[in-house]
């Protein structure tokens, strides 16, 4: 019998699932938020994913649901998971992505490493978390906040006083140590409902003006320990929070060189992207298997390296389609991975995978083919 996965939303992730869809011999169904979305090919349904009637008119017809964002309510989510549906990653595992101070009381319950927070309810407390902390801090909004959305550096507990103002009576915003970096990196898991983990190799991810730029697979200069130190963070947080599908932990290497958490997803992630060409499996069909409860996929690289490259905006003049044949042309080697979105400044609608022996020449190939869409 063929398993019958639904997915709540229907932007880019959702759209790179459909041919691992196909290809595992899964039916894949897509609750879209509007008509002609990334996903539109699969789109079996158009409404709102907070409305729990709609959800639940989706979702009567597939056999385990899953996400495109973290973003769907806990209360749909209970009442699906009352209804007796399939629901992977499923709430208690979903609210830890869902909000950051949430998040942050369970890594420390699970003795992850991570910077030093508090909960801030207005600027007094958060001038005295600044004061203990170096005269600064970075302060996020637990929910909500993606691609550098709701985070900000802060010198002065007054830096803050617009979300102060706009959250509610007795909501608090998220303290953070300022963390003294030299990169980012991130390291994904996949774990199935019947137990199984399999992890990815650890990369690293370039950040500009808070969106993923670049992602190097593996992570350059990964020593050993760094590498299992990375894993073992990985497999704890997925054993501890119960999730179901993939889960992206992003990490800061500190200049002191410890290895802590930044912020958790639960979905296939931007940082695993360049897995759909380098790796043996690529994360979209390992979420499939995941979630449908099929044995997971082997994780190697399929190449020394892997370099993935987003392409962010897209042209402001002149068809997409065009540049992607330029593309394909100039760089015959580079992996084109387009999202059916217009462009806009800042706007995600593309990456290019580029694998191969050499670092530096998969690096420039990659940007070179990017570059096309600019």
């Amino acid at each position: 019998m063929t398993v019958r996965v639904g997915v709540i939303g229907g932007g880019q992730l959702a759209r790179m699932m459909i041919a691992p869809a196909v290809e595992l011999g899964l039916e894949l169904r897509v609750l879209a938020e509007d008509e002609g979305m990334s996903a539109q090919l699969a789109a079996t349904a158009v409404g709102d994913y907070r409305d729990l009637e709609t959800v639940r008119s989706f979702v009567r017809d597939v056999d385990v649901v899953t996400f495109d964002h973290e973003h769907v309510p806990q209360e749909v989510l209970r009442a699906l998971v009352a209804d007796g549906v399939q629901v992977h990653p499923g709430p208690d595992a979903l609210q830890f992505a869902q909000d950051k101070l949430v998040m942050r009381a369970r890594l420390a319950e699970l003795g992850v490493p991570q910077p030093d927070w508090a909960p801030v309810h207005d600027e007094g407390e958060l001038q005295r978390f600044i004061d203990e902390h170096g005269g600064g801090a970075v302060v996020k909004t637990p929910r909500g906040g993606y691609d550098g959305k709701g985070v900000r550096v802060v010198r002065a507990g007054a830096d803050a006083a617009d979300w102060f103002d706009a959250a509610g009576e007795g909501e608090a915003l998220l303290a953070e140590e300022l963390v003294s970096f030299t990169r980012e990196l991130a390291q994904q898991v996949a774990r199935r409902p019947s137990g199984q983990i399999v992890a990815y190799p650890v990369v690293e991810t370039v950040q500009r003006d808070g969106v993923c730029a670049e992602v190097i697979a593996p992570a350059p200069d990964a020593h050993d320990r760094l590498v299992q130190v990375a894993e073992q963070i990985g497999r704890r947080i997925a054993e501890g929070i119960g999730v179901t599908g993939m889960l992206a932990v992003e990490l800061f290497e500190t200049d002191d060189e410890r290895i802590l958490v930044n912020e958790l997803a639960m979905r296939p992630h931007n940082s695993g992207h360049w897995s759909q060409d380098g790796s043996v499996t690529g994360q979209f069909e390992q979420h499939l298997r995941a979630v449908a409860d099929l044995p997971l996929g082997a994780t190697e690289p399929r190449s020394p390296w892997t370099v993935m490259v987003n392409i962010l905006g897209g042209p402001a003049e002149g068809a997409l389609e065009d540049r992607f044949a330029r593309a394909m042309a100039e760089h015959p080697e580079a992996k084109v991975h387009t999202y059916g979105k217009s462009p806009r400044p800042g706007r995600k609608v593309g990456h290019v995978n580029v694998s191969g022996d050499d670092l530096d020449d998969a690096v420039y190939t990659a940007r070179a083919a990017a570059d096309h869409f600019l």
